[in-house]
């Protein structure tokens, strides 16, 4: 009988079992978006969460593409809160403010404001992140529907639950598509942040691994101090400065923005408060203050917490040897003056004394340029019948190296015919 050669396979796979050019298109993809995060500082970033974690609303300013909504993105999927994104300039006023039903018996029981489904979707999670996007192409109509979502958290008859956080984000007028400039009354609910790239983030984050947001760590400690502090420092500067509790900027462009009121001074006892618990440094403290209250007043109030952090001169005086004088230059700066300042108004030898200690303290710890203004208005408080503490001659040196630094610069300033310090 004729041999048969058995069926045998063959590892050729069949041209049905072979992936489509989609399903490899589909892995590349996949890879490229399989990236990572890492902790890493940035002070915008802490800024925003800072300000989430307050439950304040936050608005996102910057040119197209700089990478606001990838921001917004990765923060929802690091405080695994879920996201849902509202284009607020496609939808109608009546979208926020909810769509009237009528019931069996309107005149008996009223007529409802439905509410869309998304804002369903988030009381039903209990949590989320509220995401208005292009808020400054939003025309006024849908504007003003939005000011009790953003500042009542309601949207018809429904109220948002408390973890329910909202950040929106805009493009400059010049640069939106058919922009509006933003409400004063809308604009004065936001802490406005303006957001920026960063070079040596955005390559790293190119390369597959970008910053982590995460919320502040509060120091349970800390809490009651960082209300006083926070009341104090606001209180304190607006009782100085009472034009600066309720100031609407003239220009349209300028309403849009960040600026001063009872509503948004409330907004930065609270910011205040947060950063001072979670330790968060000047430059974050600087974002979050000048962008609920503007510039001008949030530059005042940061020049006003810097006094209040300032030692006490009295208590230094009275120890100097023991004396913790501040690291950054102009804070010491004004330390330094305020302690002659002191002895200046009660002058007393033990006191005078005590001011040199704390003149060589800052000598040895810091940059010696510091000491030479208040050395020489301390030298000049002396009085006849005060001996010279054997620590001013530790100084002596430098306040003669500064003066003669000073006359050479005027000999040179002479030779040119230039004043001292005209090209400063």
């Amino acid at each position: 009988m004729p041999s048969h050669t058995p069926f045998t396979t063959t590892d050729t796979p069949s041209p049905l079992d072979a992936p489509s050019a989609l399903d490899v298109a589909e892995q590349l993809l996949a890879l490229l978006r399989d990236t990572t995060t890492e902790p890493r500082p940035d002070d915008q970033l802490e800024a925003l969460t800072l300000a989430v974690a307050a439950d304040l609303p936050v608005l996102l300013w910057g040119e197209p593409g700089i990478g606001k909504t990838a921001a917004l993105t990765q923060l929802a999927e690091s405080l695994d809160l879920p996201l849902t994104t509202v284009i607020a300039s496609v939808h109608e006023p009546s979208d926020f403010s909810g769509l009237p039903v009528v019931g069996d018996d309107p005149a008996e029981q009223g007529v409802p404001m439905a509410p869309p489904d998304w804002a369903v979707r988030l009381v039903r999670a209990g949590r989320g992140l509220l995401f208005l996007d292009e808020l400054s192409t939003a025309p006024p109509a849908v504007q003003a529907a939005l000011l009790r979502l953003v500042l009542e958290r309601r949207i018809g008859s429904l109220q948002l639950p408390p973890g329910v956080r909202i950040v929106a984000a805009a493009n400059p007028r010049g640069s939106a598509a058919d922009g509006w400039e933003l409400s004063p009354p809308l604009a004065n609910r936001f802490v406005h942040l303006q957001w920026t790239h960063d070079h040596d983030v955005v390559l790293r984050g190119l390369g597959g691994t970008w910053p982590r947001a995460t919320l502040p760590r509060l120091d349970a400690g800390k809490l009651p101090a960082a209300v006083d502090r926070a009341r104090r420092a606001v209180c304190g500067l607006l009782t100085t400065r009472p034009a600066l509790v309720h100031r609407l900027p003239s220009t349209e462009t300028r309403r849009g923005g960040a600026w001063p009121s009872p509503r948004s001074w409330d907004m930065t006892i609270r910011l205040l408060a947060f950063a001072h618990a979670a330790g968060s440094s000047r430059e974050v403290l600087s974002l979050l203050v000048r962008g609920t209250v503007g510039d001008g007043p949030g530059l005042e109030l940061l020049a006003s917490l810097d006094r209040m952090d300032l030692p006490d001169p009295e208590e230094l005086l009275a120890d100097p040897a023991g004396a913790d004088l501040p690291e950054r230059g102009d804070r010491r700066q004004a330390t330094l003056d305020a302690v002659v300042a002191a002895v200046r108004k009660r002058p007393d030898k033990s006191r005078w004394d005590a001011a040199w200690a704390l003149l060589v303290r800052a000598l040895e710890t810091g940059a010696p340029d510091l000491v030479v203004v208040p050395a020489t208005t301390l030298a000049a408080l002396r009085q006849e019948d005060w001996d010279v503490p054997e620590s001013i001659e530790r100084l002596a040196g430098v306040v003669a190296l500064s003066r003669r630094a000073d006359l050479s610069q005027e000999r040179a300033a002479a030779r040119t015919g230039d004043p001292v310090g005209a090209g400063r």
